[in-house]
């Protein structure tokens, strides 16, 4: 030690094997790697409260959820499109009905083509509509009013032989189903039946 150095000073001065501050550095936590740290804590934590992706859909043909109406004038029952018959009385629902036979989903085509599909769709939807039921595997039992509305449209049986042409070129399977639809066009054409309107077997589009 200098004898110009001040006591207090010279206990801080570096020696060889010592530390200058003493164990204290040693022991005091570097403030990023801290940081560092404790985000990396955080983020379990952060995907456990609700961060995370949703559940994968289950497999193929699992059963999805259908879409649904809001109810209207205070009733709680919501609405679809097998019921809209009761619960609709105009056109106003059609697109729901539409948008039912856009999908794959062969519960929502089934439920689309009941007696309000038959009352309100018109002839160009509803044959589209009835080769979605042989593209989709939708029994033709599920078209309500099938029968009398199919009976004598010439255009849904060109549309049918069109569709089996295609199956076949393709190597695959025509439906028995098609050949049901085709011998109701075969048959001569008939007075509408209660609830479908006689412009709609074969007139002008709605």
């Amino acid at each position: 030690m200098s004898p110009h150095e001040p006591r207090h000073l010279a206990r801080h001065r570096a020696r060889p094997g010592r530390r200058p501050h003493g164990d204290r550095a040693r022991r005091a936590p570097a403030v990023g790697g801290q940081a560092r740290r404790g985000r990396a804590r955080l983020r379990p934590r952060e995907r456990r409260r609700g961060t995370r992706r949703a559940p994968a859909r289950g497999p193929p043909g699992h059963r999805r959820a259908r879409p649904r109406l809001p109810a209207r004038h205070g009733s709680r029952t919501p609405r679809r499109p097998d019921r809209l018959d009761d619960l609709v009385p105009d056109d106003s629902a059609l697109p729901l009905v539409k948008d039912a036979l856009r999908t794959n989903d062969t519960h929502l085509v089934a439920a689309a083509l009941g007696p309000y599909a038959a009352r309100h769709l018109g002839p160009h939807a509803w044959r589209h509509a009835v080769l979605k039921c042989l593209f989709t595997g939708v029994p033709v039992t599920a078209v309500h009013g099938l029968a009398h509305r199919a009976r004598g449209d010439a255009e849904l049986a060109r549309m049918l032989g069109d569709f089996a042409a295609e199956r076949t070129a393709a190597g695959r399977t025509v439906p028995q189903d098609l050949r049901t639809v085709l011998a109701h066009t075969a048959a001569p054409t008939e007075g509408a039946p209660e609830g479908v309107p006689a412009g709609a077997l074969n007139g002008e589009e709605n």
